[in-house]
C-alpha cells in the first residue's frame, strides 16, 4: 500500500496549510499571505496524489483494529437529520437548521455552519490518492503518533486520538485545543480513491455544549453509499 505524505495531509487538515512545507527537505519557509487556500489545496492534490511528494519517514506499528464500531444512527431528537451526497457518494447526520454551503474549492466540498455563530461549524473536504492507497494507515500506523505531529503543524494541542474500523473503512479521529481558541475534532478517512478529512469547530468555551452533536456527526458520516 502507498504511503501518503505526511506533509501533504497535514495541508490538508490545517487552515494554516502554508506552513506545512516549511522545514521540509529543505523547503523554504511559505508566507500564508502570498498563498491562498485555492493555491495549497492544489498542492495537496499534488502531493497525496504523487505528482510530488515529500518521503513519509515510517511510524511505529500498530494493529489496526479488528472489531467493528457501528456506524452512528442517532438523530439526537432531531438536532440532526440525514444527508447524502449522491454525486460523490457519501453520507453524514448532519445539524438540522444549520446554513448549508456547498463547493468552496480548494476549501471544502460542503459546510454546515451554525445561524448564529460562524465559528461553530462542520465541514467535509476531499482530494484524490493513489489508487493503491486504500486506507489513512498510509499515513502512519500510530494514531497518537500521527496525531502530535498534526498538533506541532497547527499550533495545537492533541487532546485526544482514536481510530476505528466501520463497515470496513479505518478512521482516525483527533481533538485538538488550537492556539486561537478553536477547538476541533477532525476525522480522517480513505475510501474509493479519496482521501476525506471532516472537521467540527466550536469556540473553546462552547465546546461542552457542542461535543455529543459533533461526534455523533463524525461516526455518522461514511465515505460511501449503502
Amino acid at each position: 500500500m502507498t504511503k501518503l505524505s505526511f506533509a501533504a495531509v497535514a495541508l490538508l487538515a490545517s487552515p494554516l496549510g502554508a506552513y506545512a512545507f516549511a522545514g521540509i527537505n529543505n523547503a523554504a519557509p511559505i508566507n500564508a499571505a502570498d498563498v491562498s487556500r485555492r493555491e495549497a489545496f492544489g498542492k495537496v492534490a499534488a502531493l497525496v496524489g504523487g505528482v510530488a511528494g515529500v518521503a513519509a519517514n515510517p511510524f511505529p506499528a500498530a494493529a489496526v483494529p479488528s472489531d467493528e464500531t457501528p456506524k452512528v444512527t442517532t438523530r439526537m431528537g432531531g438536532l440532526l437529520e440525514k444527508y447524502q451526497d449522491g454525486g460523490r457518494g457519501w453520507a453524514i447526520l448532519a445539524p438540522s437548521g444549520w446554513n448549508k454551503f456547498e463547493g468552496e474549492v480548494g476549501a471544502y466540498d460542503t459546510k454546515w455552519q451554525d445561524v448564529v455563530d460562524n465559528t461553530e461549524n462542520i465541514k467535509v473536504s476531499s482530494t484524490p490518492v493513489k489508487s493503491t492507497t486504500t486506507s489513512i494507515s498510509a499515513i502512519g500506523e500510530d494514531v497518537k503518533e500521527v496525531g502530535e505531529k498534526l498538533a506541532a503543524k497547527r499550533n495545537a494541542k492533541l487532546v485526544a486520538a482514536e481510530e476505528r474500523l466501520t463497515e470496513g473503512i479505518l478512521f482516525y479521529t483527533f481533538e485538538f485545543a488550537i492556539a486561537d481558541g478553536t477547538h476541533q475534532l477532525l476525522q480522517l478517512s480513505v475510501n474509493k480513491g479519496r482521501i476525506w478529512s471532516l472537521d467540527a469547530n466550536s469556540k473553546e468555551k462552547r465546546w461542552a455544549k457542542r461535543q455529543e452533536m459533533y461526534q455523533n456527526v463524525l461516526g455518522s458520516f461514511m465515505p460511501k453509499l449503502s
